[in-house]
C-alpha cells in the first residue's frame, strides 16, 4: 500500500531537498528528480511541473546558478550548482528542519497513532 505524502509537506521541503542534492555536486532536472525518488525510497515522485518552478525560484533568489550545456545527442541541458549563498541557506535549513523533526519525534513519543 502506497503512503500519501501531502503536497504541503513536499512543497515545504522542496528547497532544502534540492539544495541538499546540489550540495553533492552539479546536477540537472531529471537527475534531481531521480535523486528525490531514491532518497525517499520511492515515496516521493516529483514531477517536472513541481521541480522546475522550484529551480527557477532558487536561481532567482541566488541560491543556485544554472548553465546550459549541449549533450552528446545535441540537446541543451541546464545544469545547476549551489552558490555560496545557497550553502549558507542549506546550513540554516538543516538546523530548522532538525529542530522541527526533534520536536515532532518528542511529541509522537507517547502517541499510539
Amino acid at each position: 500500500m502506497k503512503k500519501t505524502v501531502y503536497k504541503e509537506l513536499v512543497a515545504a521541503s522542496s528547497r532544502p531537498m534540492v539544495l541538499s542534492i546540489l550540495a553533492g555536486g552539479e546536477s540537472y532536472g531529471y537527475e534531481i528528480l531521480k535523486h528525490v525518488k531514491v532518497l525517499s525510497g520511492g515515496e516521493l515522485e516529483w514531477s517536472d511541473g513541481m521541480l522546475y518552478p522550484v529551480l527557477h525560484r532558487l536561481e532567482r533568489d541566488g541560491l543556485i546558478v544554472g548553465r546550459w550545456q549541449l549533450t552528446d545527442q545535441g540537446r541543451r541541458r541546464k545544469y545547476y550548482r549551489l552558490t555560496a549563498r545557497g550553502k549558507r541557506r542549506l546550513a540554516s535549513d538543516r538546523e530548522s528542519w532538525r529542530a522541527v523533526y526533534g520536536a515532532l519525534e518528542l511529541s509522537w513519543g507517547g502517541s499510539r497513532v
